[in-house]
């Protein structure tokens, strides 16, 4: 499998955990009944997407915070679609926990958000993640600067 679909699979384990609100008993299990469903496996296939699975649920205050931080006066995280979070959550997790480099991740997140969200969405999800970029001072290889 490829990264873009491991990402993608990530994404719809995360998003359907959010959706459903589970703690974290159900949460490790419906995991692997998601992934045991799709017939996924593979070591470093599993690995990543546990790892962004569980990361965005490990890091979820300070992902929040990033994002809020990236909102317009306009706009409260409250307002901002649940796959549009999702995504964010996934991009943020990715490029200041895995330090992927922010335009792999970034395109990525625009991909995703092509293909799950609305015609707004790519173009938010941009500017929010350029502005997580910025405000975190990554540099082009994913690590923050000091």
């Amino acid at each position: 499998m490829s990264m873009s679909d491991n990402r993608k699979i990530a994404f719809e384990i995360v998003y359907s955990l959010e959706s459903q609100n589970t703690n974290y008993e159900e949460y490790k299990e419906n995991i692997e009944i998601f992934l045991q469903e799709r017939d996924i496996h593979g070591k470093a296939t599993t690995k990543y997407i546990k790892d962004v699975v569980y990361g965005v649920k490990r890091h979820s205050k300070q992902i929040k915070k990033q994002i809020e931080n990236c909102l317009s006066e306009k706009w409260t995280y409250d307002r901002v679609s649940k796959i549009n979070i999702v995504i964010l959550e996934i991009a943020i997790f990715e490029m200041l926990y895995l330090k992927i480099p922010y335009k792999v991740v970034i395109n990525e997140a625009v991909e995703l958000a092509k293909s799950y969200a609305d015609s707004k969405s790519p173009s938010f999800i941009n500017g929010v993640l350029a502005s997580i970029v910025k405000n975190n001072q990554v540099d082009i290889k994913g690590e923050t600067q000091e």
